[in-house]
């Protein structure tokens, strides 16, 4: 493949291979909800739910309803949950087919005032706390829904599931999953169906795989341990070119504020990606390396907007030459994250949809 540019390759091959291997932790009952929310988790969202669809999966999810109605617009016919709507989107949620996350009951009473039909997912909060209802409120929650609405499931969110320190908290939170499940099927004299289960969840306690699981970051090749990382394959990879060599004397500086001043004559390459495309400033001044001519070769000062600075002064290369940032043998999105002491989640999210994308089935 001949790069021009920076551009984001996207492996279908691999995301099938994700897909299969999370299909492979639950048995042929357990619907399978692919979350595609932050455009695709910096991949391509359209393209890719295209292809999940035709892959046998049964649910998207979204984070916001602009996110759903753009699915809707490209043909997806799947249901599709959106995980944080507001009260101004209950219109557009109706008018596209889309199913609300209701998480409190101020969100609740404006929805059934729109519609005391069309179906929704109600979300508790059983210790991660950010969105979601008590189990203190199911008599509420009854009082305000008994012979009304359409709950097509039930729902939670666990909050470290990936963690083997956090067991003891995991395993509360499924208890208390559980008990509020139970509860509200006492209350309303019905058996609710229920998901839980996020891409750790699913790997590390798939006995509680319920109607369905939900998963984001492993469909894209990211399973939070180390000891997965043989089975999922990152879907992403990232490459640039050098746009031209500075060689640089002993006493000059390079880039913004001379984040680098040269202690001895060296050689500098320019690559046109930058933190306005998801580089972030912290990978600057030598924090990490990206690959060309199968060397390492250190960022050089303070990574700029559009551009950033590659020390090759020991490699044999020349402009137009690629330059490999992301890929999945040399640096994974994980790989760079842990040099700044985040997680994949931020490096692939904050990719700018500025950067080409083109589609492989390899």
């Amino acid at each position: 493949m001949s790069y021009q540019g920076t551009q984001i390759t996207i492996s279908l091959k691999n995301l099938k291979a994700n897909l299969y291997y999370i299909k492979s932790k639950v048995d042929n009952t357990t619907k399978i909800m692919c979350v595609v929310k932050a455009f695709g988790y910096g991949s391509e969202p359209i393209k890719i739910s295209k292809f999940l669809e035709k892959n046998g999966i049964d649910y998207f999810a979204v984070a916001y309803v602009n996110e759903g109605i753009v699915l809707r617009n490209s043909g997806i016919k799947l249901p599709i949950l959106v995980l944080h709507p507001q009260i101004d989107d209950f219109d557009e949620i109706i008018k596209y087919n889309l199913e609300p996350n209701i998480y409190s009951f101020r969100i609740l009473n404006a929805f059934i005032k729109k519609s005391k039909s069309h179906p929704f997912h109600l979300k508790f909060n059983t210790g991660l706390n950010r969105l979601g209802f008590s189990i203190d409120d199911i008599d509420k929650l009854y009082d305000i829904l008994n012979g009304q609405g359409n709950i097509k499931f039930l729902l939670s969110h666990l909050g470290a599931s990936e963690d083997k320190k956090e067991k003891n908290y995991t395993e509360n939170q499924i208890s208390l999953f559980e008990k509020i499940s139970a509860e509200m099927e006492n209350k309303f004299g019905i058996s609710f169906k229920k998901h839980l289960l996020n891409t750790s969840g699913i790997l590390n306690y798939s006995k509680f795989k319920y109607d369905m699981v939900r998963t984001g970051i492993g469909l894209y090749g990211y399973g939070n341990d180390k000891k997965f990382s043989k089975h999922l394959k990152p879907v992403l990879s990232l490459k640039s070119i050098i746009s031209q060599i500075h060689s640089i004397k002993k006493g000059e500086s390079v880039g913004y504020n001379r984040g680098f001043v040269a202690k001895t004559n060296c050689n500098v390459a320019i690559i046109p990606i930058g933190h306005a495309d998801g580089i972030s400033r912290r990978l600057g001044n030598g924090k990490v390396g990206f690959l060309i001519k199968n060397k390492i070769a250190k960022t050089v000062g303070n990574i700029c907007m559009d551009m950033l600075m590659l020390d090759v002064t020991n490699i044999s290369c020349k402009e137009g030459d690629e330059v490999t940032i992301i890929d999945d043998k040399v640096q994974t999105a994980e790989d760079l994250g842990e040099k700044i002491n985040t997680i994949s989640y931020e490096i692939l999210t904050s990719l700018s949809s500025r950067i080409k994308r083109t589609i492989v089935n390899i």
